[in-house]
């Protein structure tokens, strides 16, 4: 079970919905097809599935940051929005 540290002080487990959640939105933002949007999601949560094994606990800024690095090899655009728009987080 992998912990989360978020940025008001708890901890909460690791979920994978809802980082492909929120990339799914991060796609959507910038009117990438559903399909497409889910295949990028699919490969950044495989992507950070080999990174967060690694770690026994993260900070939510961490997942931020590793998952919009990830995703930016796939689609630029919407890396930069799942970055700077907390929103869709």
């Amino acid at each position: 079970m992998k912990h989360i540290v978020k940025r008001a002080g708890h901890n909460e487990t690791y979920d994978n919905h809802k980082l492909y959640a929120s990339i799914f939105a991060a796609c959507q933002s910038v009117r990438e097809p559903s399909g497409s949007a889910e295949l990028i999601s699919e490969k950044v949560i495989k992507d950070m599935a080999k990174w967060i094994a690694k770690k026994h606990e993260v900070t939510s800024n961490d997942i931020r940051r590793n998952a919009a690095k990830h995703l930016k090899v796939y689609h630029p655009s919407a890396a930069y929005m799942y970055l700077h728009h907390r929103i869709i987080w």
